[in-house]
């Protein structure tokens, strides 16, 4: 990867973004996008986007979601602890012992999220599965006084973690899930702009996948879109323990391209050109099965209005919700790569109803909700 697109994507994953509180990857993220894109705009929701040839057809929706999994200060003791509810989908397993970063006005905070000691806990608390709201937060304040001087009720929270390099081609950092699928549908605009596709391409940072699909739901409503594709990640399968893992998520590694979804969330002739284009522009790629919703932004832009054409290309990813997840560069890359190739086939003949042969025009559109900022 060229050090200058790392540059961009190391700082967007250092930015704290959890559902909700995206506003900083955002800020990241549309700055980026400025500097080759036609148009961008942030909308009431906080979802971030960027434009290409918006006068073309048919109009098409790139969508990563930008916001992670956190934590929320809900309660401060007289003893200046924290306590903090989930936002997102935790292991709460992991949590004891990280530190964490309180996202506040003036600045980040540094906290441990503590529990008591294994010495300290009776034999059977020891085989006790943890819970969130058993742990607690250490910022070092003597009391509440103290705490609500640094902290307040409500401020998000997310572990400590920065981003690293595991290998040259092995990017370790927490929040990978998914703000490398911003990442990479803004990767795959800026190599769209060069091919001068026909249609009219958006990337779309959404927010607050997390917690229920809502930015894409709100941004393709907006947008008004023919075809979506969601960029997000997959579980491997290539780890000690998930063997047997394959019987329902298939062979998935790292290394071996970006996983193409297969099922109902999915448009068939959407998924055939993908695969058309992989093979053509010689890009690897893997093939998910998904026999229902996937649980993406592709599962919100498919239902929205009166439906959209959907894909989901994912990037393989090791330890999911978890503050080190794993992915490959290469096929971060690769994802991009084929995400732009594919949309610069389509045209305002091309034919994406299920089951009908030839060329229909693609129907028309709304043009894009008004520019803000």
């Amino acid at each position: 990867m060229h050090k200058n697109k790392f540059t961009f994507l190391e700082r967007f994953l250092t930015t704290i973004s959890p559902s909700g509180f995206e506003v900083d990857a955002a800020a990241v993220w549309r700055e980026e996008a400025e500097s080759f894109a036609h148009r961008t705009w942030i909308d009431l929701h906080g979802n971030a986007f960027a434009a290409l040839n918006e006068a073309g057809t048919p109009r098409v929706m790139l969508a990563g979601h930008m916001d992670e999994i956190g934590l929320m200060v809900s309660h401060i003791t007289d003893g200046g602890y924290l306590y903090a509810r989930p936002i997102g989908g935790w292991d709460a397993q992991v949590l004891p012992g990280q530190r964490v970063w309180v996202h506040t006005k003036g600045g980040r905070v540094l906290g441990v999220i503590g529990r008591k000691p294994i010495h300290l806990l009776a034999e059977e608390d020891r085989k006790t599965v943890v819970k969130i709201e058993d742990l607690w937060i250490d910022i070092g304040a003597p009391s509440k006084a103290e705490a609500q001087k640094k902290v307040a009720i409500g401020d998000p929270i997310v572990v400590a973690h920065n981003p690293d390099r595991l290998s040259d081609d092995l990017l370790l950092a927490r929040g990978i899930d998914d703000r490398i699928g911003a990442f990479v549908v803004l990767e795959a605009l800026r190599l769209a702009k060069a091919l001068k596709p026909k249609a009219a391409v958006f990337a779309v940072a959404t927010v607050q996948e997390e917690i229920g699909l809502r930015g894409a739901r709100t941004s393709a409503y907006g947008l008004d879109p023919t075809v979506g594709i969601a960029v997000d990640v997959c579980h491997t399968t290539d780890t000690p323990g998930t063997e047997g893992d394959k019987k329902k998520l298939g062979e998935i590694a790292l290394g071996k391209g970006p996983a193409i979804a297969r099922g109902p969330n999915i448009n068939p002739k959407l998924f055939e050109l993908l695969v058309a284009t992989a093979k053509k522009a010689k890009i690897p790629y893997q093939v998910e099965a998904a026999p229902a919703g996937t649980g993406t932004d592709a599962n919100a832009m498919q239902l929205s209005r009166a439906g959209v054409a959907t894909a989901l290309v994912s990037i393989p990813n090791r330890y999911m919700h978890s503050p080190c997840e794993v992915v490959s560069l290469k096929d971060v890359e690769n994802a991009a790569k084929l995400i732009a190739h594919a949309v610069a086939t389509l045209t305002a003949t091309t034919d994406l109803v299920p089951g009908e042969r030839g060329a229909s025009p693609a129907r028309p559109r709304a043009t894009a909700g008004r520019k803000r900022g």
